[in-house]
């Protein structure tokens, strides 16, 4: 007797691959019917847009930490649905007003829950330890910043200029008896100098924060640049 031949096993069928990807197709349509991109924070997407574009003016441009982290949250975040469709128009102005600037990293443009922040690095305005502005070297700018102020986009906007330093103490004997005062009066002079500029000071206030705000770390020497800063705030509804 011959050998018994080996019968081969029947190949799996594949027809549920089919079934499969129409229902992934089925999905995919589903959610991109549920999209609708009026409801996106226009503040956001005009900044990642910016930064993706080959226009990127820098690094300057940027959104707050843990933003993307945290864009699952959005339909619950609907206040900041409508103050993104306010400042959307507002941030790209500012983005192509201030693009040498930002990409000198002379100012940041970013935006969390208070609104638009146009970040001034103290250290291009002001000497170390001291309120009074080097008007040589920031003139230009402070024109510049309140020719917006007069912008279509930001027209019956409310400001606030918000001063802040590093953990550095102050020198001791010297005209601020702490950080207080030092933001303080920062932020106070470059109202007043903006003010000489021809902006409505009706329409700011000031505020001075010290160190208790920090942008990074004051352990180095980077974190602590970053965090003397003046920052100019197109404040929302919800901070007047």
């Amino acid at each position: 007797m011959g050998k018994r031949e080996k019968k081969e096993p029947a190949k799996p069928s594949t027809a549920w691959q089919g079934t499969y990807g129409d229902m992934i197709t089925l999905m995919l349509c589903f959610f991109v019917m549920l999209y609708d991109p009026s409801e996106s924070d226009a503040v956001q997407m005009a900044a990642l847009a910016a930064s993706l574009s080959n226009n990127n003016p820098g690094g300057g441009i940027s959104v707050s930490p843990g933003t993307l982290a945290d864009l699952g949250n959005i339909v619950s975040a609907l206040p900041s649905i409508e103050k993104g469709k306010a400042l959307g128009p507002a941030m790209k102005k500012a983005i192509s007003s201030f693009a040498p600037e930002v990409k000198s990293n002379k100012i940041t443009i970013t935006s969390d829950e208070r609104g638009l922040i146009i970040s001034l690095a103290s250290d291009t305005f002001f000497e170390r330890g001291s309120a009074e502005l080097n008007i040589a070297a920031s003139r230009d700018m402070l024109m510049k910043l309140a020719s917006f102020f007069s912008a279509p986009e930001v027209k019956g906007k409310r400001w606030r200029i918000e001063g802040h330093t590093d953990n550095t103490p102050v020198a001791a004997g010297g005209p601020y008896a702490s950080n207080w005062e030092l933001s303080a009066a920062r932020a106070a002079n470059v109202l007043h100098y903006l003010c000489d500029f021809g902006v409505d000071e009706n329409q700011f206030s000031i505020a001075g924060y010290a160190n208790t705000r920090p942008k990074l770390s004051n352990d180095t020497e980077e974190g602590r640049a970053y965090n003397r800063r003046v920052d100019v705030i197109i404040l929302d509804d919800g901070h007047f």
